[in-house]
Protein backbone atom coordinates (compact mmCIF):
# COMPACT_ATOMS: atom_id res chain seq x y z
CA UNK A 1 0.00 0.00 0.00
CA UNK A 2 1.37 3.35 -0.82
CA UNK A 3 0.26 6.94 1.01
CA UNK A 4 0.63 5.20 4.27
CA UNK A 5 1.85 7.34 7.18
CA UNK A 6 4.89 5.75 8.72
CA UNK A 7 5.44 5.54 12.67
CA UNK A 8 7.98 4.26 14.37
CA UNK A 9 6.67 3.10 18.50
CA UNK A 10 9.63 2.88 20.67
CA UNK A 11 8.91 0.74 23.86
CA UNK A 12 11.71 -0.88 26.13
CA UNK A 13 10.81 -4.17 25.41
CA UNK A 14 8.28 -6.78 25.52
CA UNK A 15 9.88 -9.17 28.04
CA UNK A 16 8.75 -10.48 31.23
CA UNK A 17 8.68 -8.39 34.42
CA UNK A 18 7.40 -5.62 32.71
CA UNK A 19 4.07 -4.95 30.79
CA UNK A 20 2.12 -1.34 31.21
CA UNK A 21 3.51 0.48 28.63
CA UNK A 22 4.16 -3.11 26.40
CA UNK A 23 0.05 -3.76 26.72
CA UNK A 24 -0.76 -0.01 25.96
CA UNK A 25 1.40 -0.26 22.18
CA UNK A 26 0.01 -4.00 21.53
CA UNK A 27 -3.28 -2.94 22.03
CA UNK A 28 -3.28 0.38 20.31
CA UNK A 29 -1.51 -1.48 17.45
CA UNK A 30 -4.17 -3.78 16.94
CA UNK A 31 -6.63 -0.79 16.64
CA UNK A 32 -5.06 1.65 14.35
CA UNK A 33 -6.19 1.69 10.38
CA UNK A 34 -3.19 -0.58 8.93
CA UNK A 35 -4.43 0.87 5.58
CA UNK A 36 -3.47 4.74 6.55
CA UNK A 37 -0.46 3.82 8.57
CA UNK A 38 2.98 1.93 8.22
CA UNK A 39 3.94 0.99 11.42
CA UNK A 40 6.89 -0.15 12.78
CA UNK A 41 7.82 -1.51 16.61
CA UNK A 42 11.12 -1.00 17.75
CA UNK A 43 12.52 -2.80 20.97
CA UNK A 44 15.49 -1.50 22.53
CA UNK A 45 16.52 -5.29 24.42
CA UNK A 46 15.00 -8.01 23.59
CA UNK A 47 11.96 -9.85 24.57
CA UNK A 48 8.86 -12.19 23.56
CA UNK A 49 5.90 -11.22 25.69
CA UNK A 50 3.41 -10.00 24.23
CA UNK A 51 4.48 -9.82 20.58
CA UNK A 52 2.10 -12.59 19.87
CA UNK A 53 -0.62 -10.01 19.86
CA UNK A 54 1.17 -7.51 17.64
CA UNK A 55 -0.52 -7.52 14.42
CA UNK A 56 1.65 -9.22 11.14
CA UNK A 57 1.75 -5.93 9.13
CA UNK A 58 3.62 -4.40 12.23
CA UNK A 59 7.10 -4.22 11.01
CA UNK A 60 9.19 -5.08 14.18
CA UNK A 61 12.61 -4.29 14.93
CA UNK A 62 14.56 -6.00 17.92
CA UNK A 63 17.69 -3.46 18.50
CA UNK A 64 19.28 -5.90 21.45
CA UNK A 65 20.93 -4.04 23.46
CA UNK A 66 22.62 -5.60 26.47
CA UNK A 67 21.83 -2.13 28.97
CA UNK A 68 19.26 1.46 27.89
CA UNK A 69 22.20 3.31 28.24
CA UNK A 70 23.69 1.50 25.23
CA UNK A 71 21.06 2.09 22.94
CA UNK A 72 21.35 4.97 21.65
CA UNK A 73 23.67 4.64 18.56
CA UNK A 74 21.04 1.63 17.51
CA UNK A 75 18.16 3.95 17.92
CA UNK A 76 19.60 6.84 15.73
CA UNK A 77 20.53 4.30 13.03
CA UNK A 78 17.23 2.35 12.86
CA UNK A 79 15.61 6.48 12.50
CA UNK A 80 17.79 7.28 10.02
CA UNK A 81 16.82 3.71 7.81
CA UNK A 82 13.46 3.83 8.37
CA UNK A 83 12.56 7.60 8.21
CA UNK A 84 9.39 7.87 10.19
CA UNK A 85 7.39 10.89 10.05
CA UNK A 86 6.35 10.67 13.53
CA UNK A 87 8.00 9.00 15.97
CA UNK A 88 6.19 7.77 19.40
CA UNK A 89 8.20 6.83 22.15
CA UNK A 90 7.03 5.77 25.99
CA UNK A 91 8.97 5.31 29.32
CA UNK A 92 10.56 8.27 31.04
CA UNK A 93 14.12 7.34 30.03
CA UNK A 94 13.53 6.50 26.78
CA UNK A 95 11.73 9.71 26.05
CA UNK A 96 13.92 11.23 27.33
CA UNK A 97 17.08 9.74 25.14
CA UNK A 98 15.03 10.18 22.05
CA UNK A 99 14.42 14.13 22.51
CA UNK A 100 18.36 14.39 23.57
CA UNK A 101 19.17 12.59 19.76
CA UNK A 102 16.96 14.67 18.52
CA UNK A 103 19.77 17.35 16.62
CA UNK A 104 20.82 14.01 15.07
CA UNK A 105 17.66 12.74 13.67
CA UNK A 106 16.22 13.45 9.90
CA UNK A 107 14.42 16.85 9.92
CA UNK A 108 10.50 17.11 9.72
CA UNK A 109 9.62 14.16 12.20
CA UNK A 110 7.08 14.50 14.95
CA UNK A 111 8.16 13.40 18.29
CA UNK A 112 5.32 12.08 20.62
CA UNK A 113 5.99 11.11 24.12
CA UNK A 114 3.44 9.16 26.20
CA UNK A 115 4.12 9.12 30.02
CA UNK A 116 3.26 6.15 31.80
CA UNK A 117 3.18 7.57 35.50
CA UNK A 118 3.10 10.37 37.77
CA UNK A 119 6.38 12.14 36.93
CA UNK A 120 6.23 14.25 40.68
CA UNK A 121 5.47 11.27 42.48
CA UNK A 122 8.25 9.34 40.28
CA UNK A 123 10.97 12.18 41.04
CA UNK A 124 10.89 12.24 44.77
CA UNK A 125 9.90 8.55 45.28
CA UNK A 126 11.14 6.65 42.83
CA UNK A 127 14.38 7.95 41.46
CA UNK A 128 18.02 8.96 43.74
CA UNK A 129 18.72 11.86 41.34
CA UNK A 130 15.46 13.65 41.96
CA UNK A 131 16.63 17.17 40.77
CA UNK A 132 18.30 15.86 37.36
CA UNK A 133 14.77 14.37 37.16
CA UNK A 134 13.33 17.48 37.68
CA UNK A 135 15.40 19.45 35.25
CA UNK A 136 15.14 16.64 32.83
CA UNK A 137 11.45 16.78 32.76
CA UNK A 138 11.07 20.61 32.52
CA UNK A 139 13.93 21.38 29.84
CA UNK A 140 13.56 18.47 27.41
CA UNK A 141 9.64 16.96 27.42
CA UNK A 142 8.72 20.73 26.02
CA UNK A 143 10.52 19.69 23.14
CA UNK A 144 8.14 17.23 22.50
CA UNK A 145 5.19 18.08 19.43
CA UNK A 146 3.31 16.45 22.12
CA UNK A 147 2.85 14.36 25.57
CA UNK A 148 0.34 11.65 25.75
CA UNK A 149 -1.30 11.14 30.03
CA UNK A 150 -3.07 8.85 30.74
CA UNK A 151 -5.05 10.34 32.79
CA UNK A 152 -6.31 14.04 33.59
CA UNK A 153 -4.14 13.71 37.23
CA UNK A 154 -1.20 13.55 35.49
CA UNK A 155 -1.99 16.04 33.18
CA UNK A 156 -2.34 18.36 36.00
CA UNK A 157 0.56 17.13 37.78
CA UNK A 158 3.00 17.34 34.48
CA UNK A 159 1.46 21.25 34.64
CA UNK A 160 1.55 22.18 37.97
CA UNK A 161 4.35 20.78 39.47
CA UNK A 162 6.90 20.67 36.03
CA UNK A 163 5.53 24.02 34.13
CA UNK A 164 5.41 22.23 31.04
CA UNK A 165 2.70 24.50 29.26
CA UNK A 166 -0.83 22.73 28.76
CA UNK A 167 -0.84 22.93 25.23
CA UNK A 168 1.71 20.26 24.64
CA UNK A 169 -0.24 17.75 27.41
CA UNK A 170 -2.95 15.84 25.51
CA UNK A 171 -5.19 13.05 27.88
CA UNK A 172 -5.73 10.01 26.49
CA UNK A 173 -7.25 7.49 28.12
CA UNK A 174 -5.29 3.55 28.31
CA UNK A 175 -7.07 1.53 26.07
CA UNK A 176 -9.07 -1.55 27.73
CA UNK A 177 -10.27 -4.59 25.56
CA UNK A 178 -13.18 -6.05 27.24
CA UNK A 179 -13.93 -8.43 24.85
CA UNK A 180 -10.38 -9.68 23.65
CA UNK A 181 -9.65 -10.34 27.56
CA UNK A 182 -13.07 -11.64 28.41
CA UNK A 183 -11.90 -14.38 25.24
CA UNK A 184 -8.52 -15.05 26.61
CA UNK A 185 -9.80 -15.66 30.03
CA UNK A 186 -12.60 -17.71 28.67
CA UNK A 187 -9.89 -19.70 26.99
CA UNK A 188 -7.82 -20.68 30.07
CA UNK A 189 -8.60 -22.81 33.42
CA UNK A 190 -9.26 -21.39 36.64
CA UNK A 191 -5.41 -20.99 37.97
CA UNK A 192 -6.43 -21.44 41.39
CA UNK A 193 -6.96 -23.97 43.69
CA UNK A 194 -9.06 -24.56 47.25
CA UNK A 195 -11.67 -23.05 49.02
CA UNK A 196 -9.93 -19.14 48.47
CA UNK A 197 -10.84 -16.68 48.99
CA UNK A 198 -8.42 -15.64 46.04
CA UNK A 199 -6.43 -12.45 45.68
CA UNK A 200 -4.28 -11.31 43.08
CA UNK A 201 -1.76 -8.46 42.51
CA UNK A 202 0.20 -7.86 39.71
CA UNK A 203 2.94 -5.06 39.04
CA UNK A 204 7.01 -4.75 39.11
CA UNK A 205 7.94 -6.03 41.90
CA UNK A 206 9.67 -3.32 43.25
CA UNK A 207 8.89 -0.33 45.81
CA UNK A 208 6.32 1.97 44.27
CA UNK A 209 3.94 -1.14 44.13
CA UNK A 210 3.78 -1.55 47.91
CA UNK A 211 3.49 -5.24 47.37
CA UNK A 212 5.64 -4.76 50.59
CA UNK A 213 1.88 -2.82 52.21
CA UNK A 214 -0.10 -5.90 50.76
CA UNK A 215 1.90 -8.23 52.47
CA UNK A 216 1.93 -5.97 55.94
CA UNK A 217 -1.69 -6.29 55.44
CA UNK A 218 -2.26 -9.84 54.77
CA UNK A 219 -1.83 -11.34 58.60
CA UNK A 220 -5.04 -9.54 59.24
CA UNK A 221 -6.51 -11.20 56.21
CA UNK A 222 -5.68 -14.64 56.76
CA UNK A 223 -6.93 -14.27 60.49
CA UNK A 224 -10.37 -13.83 59.21
CA UNK A 225 -10.36 -15.86 56.13
CA UNK A 226 -7.80 -18.53 56.98
CA UNK A 227 -8.09 -20.22 53.32
CA UNK A 228 -7.44 -16.96 51.92
CA UNK A 229 -4.22 -17.31 49.01
CA UNK A 230 -2.33 -14.34 47.50
CA UNK A 231 -1.42 -14.51 44.00
CA UNK A 232 1.77 -12.18 43.13
CA UNK A 233 2.15 -12.19 39.26
CA UNK A 234 5.03 -9.85 38.44
CA UNK A 235 9.58 -10.07 38.88
CA UNK A 236 11.90 -7.43 39.80
CA UNK A 237 14.23 -6.46 42.15
CA UNK A 238 12.31 -6.97 45.11
CA UNK A 239 11.35 -10.06 45.09
CA UNK A 240 14.09 -11.80 47.39
CA UNK A 241 12.84 -9.02 49.68
CA UNK A 242 9.48 -9.74 49.21
CA UNK A 243 9.32 -13.51 50.08
CA UNK A 244 11.42 -12.78 53.29
CA UNK A 245 8.75 -10.68 54.49
CA UNK A 246 6.24 -13.29 53.98
CA UNK A 247 8.40 -15.85 55.97
CA UNK A 248 8.83 -13.00 58.72
CA UNK A 249 5.06 -12.72 58.84
CA UNK A 250 4.06 -15.69 59.09
CA UNK A 251 1.91 -15.91 55.95
CA UNK A 252 4.68 -17.73 53.13
CA UNK A 253 1.97 -20.77 52.49
CA UNK A 254 -0.77 -18.34 51.75
CA UNK A 255 1.28 -16.42 49.33
CA UNK A 256 2.43 -17.41 45.87
CA UNK A 257 4.99 -15.49 43.92
CA UNK A 258 4.26 -16.79 40.69
CA UNK A 259 6.21 -14.45 38.48
CA UNK A 260 5.88 -12.84 35.00
CA UNK A 261 2.45 -14.07 33.43
CA UNK A 262 2.29 -13.56 29.78
CA UNK A 263 -1.46 -14.48 30.06
CA UNK A 264 -2.52 -13.20 33.43
CA UNK A 265 -6.05 -12.96 32.48
CA UNK A 266 -7.26 -16.40 34.28
CA UNK A 267 -5.76 -15.12 37.14
CA UNK A 268 -7.31 -12.01 37.15
CA UNK A 269 -11.13 -13.18 36.07
CA UNK A 270 -11.06 -15.92 38.46
CA UNK A 271 -9.91 -14.22 41.48
CA UNK A 272 -12.52 -12.87 44.31
CA UNK A 273 -10.92 -9.26 44.32
CA UNK A 274 -7.98 -7.63 42.94
CA UNK A 275 -5.48 -5.60 45.43
CA UNK A 276 -3.36 -2.37 43.71
CA UNK A 277 -1.32 -1.19 46.99
CA UNK A 278 0.32 1.08 44.68
CA UNK A 279 2.42 4.02 45.88
CA UNK A 280 2.16 5.94 42.68
CA UNK A 281 0.16 4.94 39.46
CA UNK A 282 -0.48 6.20 35.91
CA UNK A 283 -3.37 4.49 34.88
CA UNK A 284 -3.35 0.91 36.33
CA UNK A 285 -3.78 -1.38 32.66
CA UNK A 286 -4.04 -4.37 35.62
CA UNK A 287 -6.82 -2.50 37.82
CA UNK A 288 -8.74 -1.61 34.40
CA UNK A 289 -8.26 -5.17 32.60
CA UNK A 290 -9.58 -6.88 36.66
CA UNK A 291 -12.85 -4.24 36.23
CA UNK A 292 -13.49 -5.44 32.48
CA UNK A 293 -13.43 -9.19 33.37
CA UNK A 294 -15.73 -8.38 36.61
CA UNK A 295 -13.47 -8.64 39.22
CA UNK A 296 -13.76 -6.25 42.23
CA UNK A 297 -11.12 -4.02 43.41
CA UNK A 298 -9.29 -2.34 46.46
CA UNK A 299 -6.71 0.06 46.15
CA UNK A 300 -4.86 2.76 47.44
CA UNK A 301 -5.84 6.59 47.01
CA UNK A 302 -2.49 6.86 44.94
CA UNK A 303 -1.35 9.52 42.49
CA UNK A 304 -2.81 8.96 39.22
CA UNK A 305 -5.75 8.30 37.41
CA UNK A 306 -7.05 5.80 40.37
CA UNK A 307 -9.76 8.12 41.31
CA UNK A 308 -10.93 8.40 37.52
CA UNK A 309 -11.50 4.94 37.26
CA UNK A 310 -13.50 5.11 40.55
CA UNK A 311 -15.10 7.90 38.89
CA UNK A 312 -16.50 5.58 36.09
CA UNK A 313 -16.95 2.04 37.84
CA UNK A 314 -18.09 3.28 41.23
CA UNK A 315 -17.00 0.30 42.76
CA UNK A 316 -13.82 0.56 43.65
CA UNK A 317 -12.75 0.50 47.36
CA UNK A 318 -9.71 3.03 47.89
CA UNK A 319 -7.41 3.23 51.69
CA UNK A 320 -4.60 5.79 51.92
CA UNK A 321 -1.47 4.92 50.93
CA UNK A 322 0.84 3.60 53.24
CA UNK A 323 -1.62 2.81 55.40
CA UNK A 324 -1.49 -1.30 56.08
CA UNK A 325 -3.74 -1.80 58.38
CA UNK A 326 -6.85 0.40 56.56
CA UNK A 327 -5.91 -1.83 53.15
CA UNK A 328 -6.72 -5.25 55.35
CA UNK A 329 -9.93 -3.38 56.88
CA UNK A 330 -10.62 -2.78 52.82
CA UNK A 331 -9.83 -6.85 51.94
CA UNK A 332 -11.99 -7.88 54.56
CA UNK A 333 -14.96 -5.49 53.78
CA UNK A 334 -14.99 -6.34 50.19
CA UNK A 335 -14.86 -10.45 50.76
CA UNK A 336 -17.89 -10.24 53.23
CA UNK A 337 -19.91 -8.64 50.89
CA UNK A 338 -22.33 -10.87 48.48
CA UNK A 339 -20.46 -12.03 45.61
CA UNK A 340 -23.12 -9.76 43.09
CA UNK A 341 -22.93 -7.17 45.00
CA UNK A 342 -19.03 -6.94 44.48
CA UNK A 343 -19.27 -6.89 40.64
CA UNK A 344 -18.22 -3.86 38.78
CA UNK A 345 -20.28 -3.00 35.84
CA UNK A 346 -18.02 -3.29 32.52
CA UNK A 347 -20.07 -1.00 30.78
CA UNK A 348 -18.73 2.00 33.16
CA UNK A 349 -15.25 1.01 30.91
CA UNK A 350 -16.32 2.99 27.26
CA UNK A 351 -14.59 5.76 28.04
CA UNK A 352 -11.43 2.88 27.88
CA UNK A 353 -12.61 1.49 24.28
CA UNK A 354 -10.07 0.59 22.27
CA UNK A 355 -11.54 2.01 19.22
CA UNK A 356 -12.09 5.42 20.78
CA UNK A 357 -8.57 5.76 22.22
CA UNK A 358 -7.18 4.52 18.44
CA UNK A 359 -9.08 7.36 17.10
CA UNK A 360 -7.57 10.01 19.82
CA UNK A 361 -4.34 9.09 18.77
CA UNK A 362 -4.93 8.63 14.92
CA UNK A 363 -5.38 12.80 15.38
CA UNK A 364 -1.73 13.08 16.55
CA UNK A 365 0.00 10.91 14.42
Amino acid sequence: MTGRKRILFFVPAFQGGVGGAERVISTLLRHLDHTRYECHLALAQAGRAYLENVPPSVTIHQLSVSRMRYALPAIIRLIWKIRPQTILATVSYLNVMLITARPLLPRGIRLILREATTPSAFIQKDTNRPRLWSWLYRHLYPRAGKIICPSDSVVEDMAVHLGIAREKLVRIHNPVDTDWLRQLAAAQPNPYQGSGPHLVVAGRLRKEKGIDLLLDAMPAVVQRFPGVRLAVLGEGPDEIKLKAQAARLGIAQQVDFLGFQESPWSYFGNADLFVLPSRLEGMPNALLECLALGTPAVATDCPGGIREIQQAVGSIDLVPVEDAAALAAAIISALCKPAENRKPVAAALDKFDPQQIAAEYSKLL
